[in-house]
């Protein structure tokens, strides 16, 4: 199996916040349940077509969850083909207009995302409710410091937590009055100071599962150190039961980003952690070029395992012996190829890419195996 070192730190354990258990089609949200990765396509939901086929690449790229948005008739007609033929459940994004989330239910969407500050009147509200029980659709309720309601704004003078939190509580209110239980709660501000201020103390008035964000956070570079920052910190606080990193970019990458910041943190672990050196005057080989090939080639990759390219011996064997695989840059064109944590053979550093492609590709099969023989054994 790949290397866990995470369960003989203590210092490095995460508690998490206790919260209800959910579902969202077939994916569990909340409770004992992994934190999910999503995100949101951005084609025209009209067109399904093309919206398949971004779906198909989120799916490809390890999301759990996606998010279609709904603004029209065209839109919740194409959802019925796209809810279908998607392999991951989907949530419906509804705003301003309620019979859209009626028709996305009925659609089959396996949860209905709603803003409360502009879907409309309580009852409509209800109305959205009833067609999401009807139709086996949990909910989210997702509150944004740029669209909350009017009342709110006049009371607090500002977006400000409290009264996103405030939002959340008279909305989750409604479901609950209506004795619907099976609902998430966002609240999300691009002000990350905003936003986990909200989540902290919505966290400590209801029981519900929590979906992150710092909501647009920017371009990819940007928006993922803000996204870094905001969802990392409550995380590290045990706070949150499925994330959305939210990028003015492709929307792989807000998958790609998540489940980095999930590893990052000994959350959850999907693909090939790479491990490597900033690269200065005592590397053996050029690191920054090796690990830009090592990523593209071994994006396929799925299964958890890490792996080390670190350019000289100064920190190279430490790293090793916490990685499955390692590469430490020596003299003489070649370096040291660690597996497990000790040394195992020497490599050139001319064919060391495919080399550790091979052995990472290797590495994981073996891993697989080991897996589905465990899986056999305990049925």
């Amino acid at each position: 199996m790949a290397a866990d070192h995470t369960h003989v730190r203590p210092w490095r354990m995460i508690t998490r916040r206790q919260s209800r258990k959910i579902r969202v089609g077939d994916v569990e949200v909340g409770g004992d349940a992994p934190i999910t990765v999503q995100s949101m396509t951005n084609t025209l939901t009209s067109d399904a077509a093309a919206t398949l086929e971004q779906i198909r690449q989120l799916e490809e790229a390890g999301a759990d969850i996606v998010r279609v948005s709904c603004p029209d008739v065209e839109s919740t007609a194409a959802f019925k083909t796209i809810a279908r033929e998607a392999k991951v459940p989907l949530v419906a994004d509804i705003h301003f207009h309620y019979k859209r989330g009626i028709e996305a239910a009925q659609a089959g969407a396996a949860c209905l995302r709603i803003n409360p500050g502009n879907i409309g009147s309580p009852d409509r509200v209800r109305d959205v409710i009833q067609a999401a029980r009807d139709h086996g659709c949990s909910m989210r309720i997702g509150v944004n410091a740029g669209s909350l309601e009017r009342e709110l704004l006049e009371k607090y003078g500002e977006p400000c937590p409290e009264a996103m939190v405030e939002s959340a509580l008279n909305h989750a209110r409604i479901l609950q009055d209506h004795d619907f239980h099976e609902f998430k709660i966002s609240v999300k501000a691009s002000d990350p100071f905003m936003t986990v201020a909200a989540y902290y103390q919505l966290a400590e008035a209801i029981d519900c599962p929590l979906h992150l964000g710092v909501t647009e956070a920017g371009a990819l570079r940007t928006g993922t150190v803000k996204s870094s920052i905001g969802i990392g910190s409550m995380l590290w606080a045990g706070i949150g039961d499925t994330i959305r990193v939210s990028l003015a970019a492709d929307p792989v990458e807000e998958i790609k980003v998540g489940f980095d910041i999930l590893k990052s943190l000994g959350l959850r672990h999907r693909g090939v952690n790479i491990i490597a050196c900033p690269s200065c005057a005592r590397q053996g080989y050029d690191v920054i070029k090796t690990v830009e090939a090592l990523e593209a080639r071994l994006a396929h990759i799925s299964t958890p395992m890490s792996l080390s390219i670190i350019g000289c011996v100064v920190n190279g064997p430490g790293e090793a012996l916490m990685t499955d695989i390692g590469f430490t840059g020596g003299g003489a064109g070649a370096g040291m190829v660690y597996m497990a944590g000790k040394p195992d053979h020497k490599q050139s550093n001319d064919g060391m890419i495919d080399h550790i492609v091979e052995l990472v590709e290797k590495k994981a099969a073996e891993i697989q195996a080991a897996a589905a023989a465990e899986t056999l054994a305990a049925e």
